[in-house]
């Protein structure tokens, strides 16, 4: 399949104050857009203006929730050059979740390549301030006019970018979880390890009420038995336990982060044995009072790593250490923000620079 590069009439005017991007809130002139016809493939790749969709009111995406995506960044580095942090490593997720939803799985080089043209044209809205990045946004909808439970027979897909501020804007700062007993996030044989808005749309009810209550995340359980700990909604979740690394393991119901692989694989070089097991909540609850748990963290391409200074579960409320970032969170968190911004050597091959 060739890719097109249509004309832009109207460039957008370029980042006026890289200190106050929103997240979301940007987004550069082109896109990277290509069409899925049952019987034919994925055909009509094109790099083109950014611009609405036309969708037809029966579009199946509005009515049985065939949805996906990804999230990862692109990095200025010091010397101006572009880096991605693990690509391919998106792209072959979003191929799991696509199995997981039943739609077109899409041919990994060939997105990565378009992906890597686009933000060639676009690399102007890629900001230079330290923290700031080019956020991007792989999708994919099922477009086919149709009332009717069965997968699609036509898809959309598409990436569509958005510079980024820094996201601790003041400093990196602690975040204060509540631990949800109720509500649940996804059950084993459900649809938690895809990547798909219904996950993230089922637990912003409980999200808004932990923000009314002054949380800022919620912390979800297995929806069997509620009591183990699996992730935070934007986040996977690692905690410092007796000295080793504790992390819920991925049996359907937690999402494989890219960068909880990585924090797992640095956390490793730097000698730290690791657990990967579903915590319970009185293992967190009481081990955060009596000194067993230290440190814990969340992971996620926002965040990077994004340390945790207490927990509320029911009518208790228990602070780590000081209720400060930790050393390792934030030893951590320096490591991996010097790789992907070159820093530090790339010992493990997940850089891609442009």
């Amino acid at each position: 399949m060739d890719l097109q590069i249509l004309p832009i009439d109207h460039p957008k005017p370029r980042i006026s104050d890289e200190n106050n991007l929103v997240f979301g809130k940007q987004f550069t002139d082109r896109m990277f857009v290509m069409e899925y016809d049952s019987g034919k493939g994925w055909h009509s790749a094109r790099i083109q203006p950014y611009a609405p969709f036309v969708l037809d009111p029966a579009a199946m995406v509005f009515h049985y929730a065939q949805e996906i995506f990804e999230g990862l960044k692109a990095f200025r580095r010091a010397d101006g050059t572009i880096a991605l942090f693990r690509p391919a490593d998106n792209f072959a997720r979003f191929n799991r979740s696509a199995r997981r939803m039943c739609m077109p799985e899409v041919d990994e080089r060939f997105v990565l390549d378009a992906l890597l043209e686009l933000i060639r044209l676009e690399a102007d809205w890629v900001p230079h301030n330290q923290g700031t990045s080019l956020y991007i946004r792989p999708t994919m909808i099922a477009t086919e006019p149709m009332l009717g439970v069965r997968p699609s027979n036509k898809y959309l897909c598409y990436i569509i970018l958005s510079p980024v501020g820094a996201y601790y804007k003041g400093g990196v700062a602690p975040v204060k979880i509540w631990i949800s007993d109720f509500y649940v996030r996804a059950t084993e044989g459900g649809t938690g390890e895809a990547k798909t808005g219904g996950n993230y749309a089922a637990s912003l009810y409980a999200a808004k009420q932990a923000a009314e209550d002054g949380y800022d995340q919620v912390l979800w359980l297995d929806a069997k038995e509620k009591r183990f700990v699996e992730e935070v909604g934007s986040m996977n979740m690692l905690f410092l336990y007796d000295g080793k690394i504790v992390t819920s393991p991925l049996r359907g119901t937690v999402l494989d982060g890219i960068t909880r692989r990585s924090a797992l694989t640095l956390l490793g070089d730097m000698g730290y044995q690791i657990e990967e097991r579903a915590l319970t909540v009185d293992e967190v609850m009481e081990g955060a009072t009596n000194g067993r748990l230290t440190e814990a963290f969340g992971t996620g391409t926002a965040v990077v790593i994004s340390p945790v200074g207490s927990f509320c579960y029911k009518d208790s409320c228990v602070r780590l250490g000081d209720g400060q970032p930790g050393k390792l969170t934030m030893e951590l968190y320096h490591k991996l923000t010097a790789i992907q911004y070159g820093k530090e050597a790339d010992s493990h091959n997940w850089v891609t620079l442009l």
